[in-house]
């Protein structure tokens, strides 16, 4: 697996709310992650190229991966506002998966940061970023570059 397909399943794997892995809750925690490795690494742990799209950091890289790889299934449901979601589970092999021990420093604490967020609330927290409160919608997010950005202005 590519180090984007292990992220994806990592986070399949351990995050507490499995139901709430829509594609949007899981594309925002793949930022998520990117951002706190791009700060802390000065490298993000996948190569997306992030974009603030309308709907906040967003790229098609997450869907595509899981609806072309036998070790995920895509389940169709609905939201309790009756709208269309899709729920990512991965159903390969745990031992499959590999992440190094940063990595997983990393995605463990994107889980524990967010995972008693309601929706609403980590929409709230992802548009909080400096990569997001930062610029324009529609730029290019160079995550690497924001960092440094964001520990000049913080004196980090």
């Amino acid at each position: 697996m590519n180090n984007l397909e292990n992220v994806i399943a990592y986070f399949c794997l351990h995050y507490p709310h499995k139901r709430e892995l829509s594609k949007a809750r899981l594309t925002k925690l793949v930022y998520l992650a990117d951002w706190f490795s791009a700060l802390i690494f000065r490298r993000q742990i996948t190569n997306i190229n992030w974009i603030f799209n309308h709907y906040g950091p967003y790229v098609d890289d997450i869907a595509r991966t899981v609806s072309y790889n036998n070790n995920f299934r895509v389940i169709n449901t609905f939201t309790q506002f009756n709208t269309e979601k899709s729920i990512i589970y991965y159903i390969g092999r745990e031992d499959n998966i590999t992440i190094s021990n940063d990595e997983v420093s990393i995605l463990n604490f994107v889980i524990e940061k967010t995972k008693n967020f309601y929706f609403d609330e980590f929409i709230d927290y992802v548009y909080s970023t400096y990569p997001i409160s930062s610029n324009e919608r529609y730029s290019e997010l160079n995550l690497v570059q924001l960092a440094e950005q964001f520990r000049n202005i913080n004196n980090l």
